[in-house]
Parts: C-alpha cells; sequence; structure tokens
C-alpha cells in the first residue's frame, strides 16, 4: 500500500494544498488540486466506450455464471452514488444490483455483524454494488460511537476473513475508496443544500462528518492497515473531479475482471403480418393523460 495520505486537509486560509493555477482567466478549467478539468465531448465519448464494454462484461458474466462483487466507500459526497449509476447506467437490471442499506434494526444488532449483508450477495451470473458496505462500522459506526470498542476491534478481525471466505469460494470482489478533499466536500454540501432536487441527499450526519474530519481520516487509515489483503486490496479513486473519477474506476473495474468479449446473439424480426381484422375502438372510450408537453412547443 501507498504511503501516500489521501483525503487532504485544505489550509486555513481555504486554499488546497495543492498547487492550483492563479489564471482565472485561462480557457482551461482548473480544480483546487491544479488538475484540469476533462473535456465533455472527450468525456462523454469514453464514458460510452466504458458503458458498452460493461454491458459486454456482464454478458460474459451471465455466460459464464461468475459473480462479482463491487464495494463503494468514501466519505460523503465524494462521488460514489454518480460513479454508480453511470456503471448500471445500461446494464440489465435482472442481473445487477445496488445495495444501499439503511441503518441496522434492533433485530439485525441481535445478529452476527455481517449477517444481513450475506443475504445480498450474488447468485451465478450477477453484479452486486455496495453503496456503503459492512465497512460502515469502520467508519461512521466508529467514529459516531455506533458500536463498542471491541465491536469495532471485532470487525477488524473478521473483515478479512470474511473477504477471503468469499474470494475463496469463487466471489470476484473489488473496494474502492472515494478520495476527495474537505475544500471539495465542503463546496458539493453546499451545492446540494442549493439544490431542491438534490437536498435531500443532506442529513445531519453528513454535515457532521466536517467536525470528524480528522476522526475520519484516522478510522480510514486504521481500516485500510487491518483490510486492505492481497485477495481483495482497497483501490483508492481520487474524486475531486467526478468526470474523472467515473472514467478511472469504470476503467479499473473493467480491466481486472477476465471477462471477454462474447458473439451477440442475432434475432430475425419477423415481417408484421397483413389483413389482420383488429380494428381499434373509439379514443373517446379511454382516458388519455393531457398532452401538457406540448404548451412547451
Amino acid at each position: 500500500m501507498s504511503g501516500k495520505k489521501d483525503d487532504k486537509k485544505a489550509t486555513s486560509s481555504g486554499k488546497s494544498t495543492s498547487s492550483k493555477s492563479g489564471d482565472t482567466g485561462s480557457k482551461k478549467k482548473e480544480l483546487a488540486s491544479g488538475l484540469e478539468k476533462l473535456p465533455k465531448k472527450a468525456y462523454e465519448a469514453e464514458l460510452e466506450r466504458l458503458q458498452a464494454e460493461l454491458v459486454e462484461m456482464q454478458a460474459w458474466l451471465k455466460e459464464t455464471g461468475n459473480r462479482l462483487v463491487v464495494v463503494f466507500e468514501g466519505r460523503d459526497a465524494a462521488g460514489k452514488g454518480s460513479a454508480i449509476k453511470r456503471i448500471t447506467q445500461y446494464l440489465n437490471p435482472r442481473f445487477a444490483r445496488v445495495v444501499a442499506l439503511p441503518a441496522p434494526t434492533e433485530v439485525h444488532k441481535t445478529q452476527w455483524y455481517f449477517q444481513r449483508y450475506i443475504e445480498h450477495l450474488p447468485a451465478a451470473g450477477e453484479i452486486v454494488i455496495f453503496d456503503r458496505s459492512w465497512y460502515n462500522r469502520a467508519g461512521v459506526e466508529r467514529v459516531m460511537g455506533f458500536c463498542t470498542t471491541d465491536e469495532y476491534r471485532r470487525f477488524l478481525h473478521q473483515a478479512p476473513i470474511f473477504e477471503r471466505l468469499l474470494v475463496e469460494d469463487g466471489i470476484m470482489l473489488r473496494k474502492y475508496w472515494f478520495s476527495v478533499s474537505d475544500e471539495e466536500q465542503e463546496r458539493r454540501f453546499r451545492s446540494r443544500h442549493d439544490d431542491p432536487v438534490r437536498r435531500w441527499k443532506l442529513s445531519p450526519m453528513d454535515l457532521e462528518s466536517i467536525n470528524r474530519w480528522e476522526a475520519y481520516s484516522r478510522a480510514k487509515d486504521e481500516m485500510f492497515i487491518h483490510t486492505d489483503i492481497p485477495e481483495a486490496p482497497w483501490y483508492t479513486v481520487e474524486s475531486e473531479d467526478k468526470k474523472r473519477s467515473r472514467i478511472n474506476v469504470i476503467s479499473h473495474l473493467l480491466s481486472t475482471v477476465p471477462w471477454e468479449k462474447l458473439e451477440p446473439p442475432t434475432f430475425e424480426i419477423p415481417e408484421r403480418p397483413e389483413g389482420a381484422s383488429y380494428e381499434r375502438p373509439p379514443r373517446e372510450e379511454f382516458k388519455y393523460v393531457p398532452d401538457v408537453a406540448s404548451e412547451l412547443l
């Protein structure tokens, strides 16, 4: 594992610790990290190409009966959700599921910690993406005090064992950590707050993560020490630029699954029969949705 520390803290002046161009009049759009933003056309073209490959990978998984689990973790507003949307956008939903579990119930709290995650593991030919996962215990539960120290330590001991069992049984397991700076996270929080269709994404728990930034950093570092194992390593996704992170994580996922392109099935679309005797009833007999769209013309 690299010793480079991610999720950098901004300086007291509010500027990123990374270099930033001072030429505000430049045609090239730069992030606080100094990275140039991807051109929209280049991004969309590459995303479309990668999404087509994801469809081909899914066809291979279905044909071979392989199983794939992808874990997405990271700070709040790090870009996990938008990356998952791009991955699943064109996949067959019958064989690709996103699991985003709510807080555990009182019954769940009496079970073995991993029990409620096991029931969501894939069957043959399926892809399961965890939008947050069993690593809640090493992150939010640890930082917010929702678990005891003994429960936390037990998790760090059992998680590698649990994941080795999954891999040993033939499940392909990929784990991604989305890394974002505190400056960019705050900017995204404010953007969500001002957007009525995305305000639901904000919660008191999200905002508390600002106050506990360093505690989350220490928890993440400790989690990596214990769970970055050869059988299921962690891969960090730099997510200051969401477009870059989407391209990078999809490309990496495709490169780590040994899929092969299969010849798609061919179908012969029949000609519509002539001389059908069916006559549609008068439109007046049915209730139609009003054509409010015509008001936009």
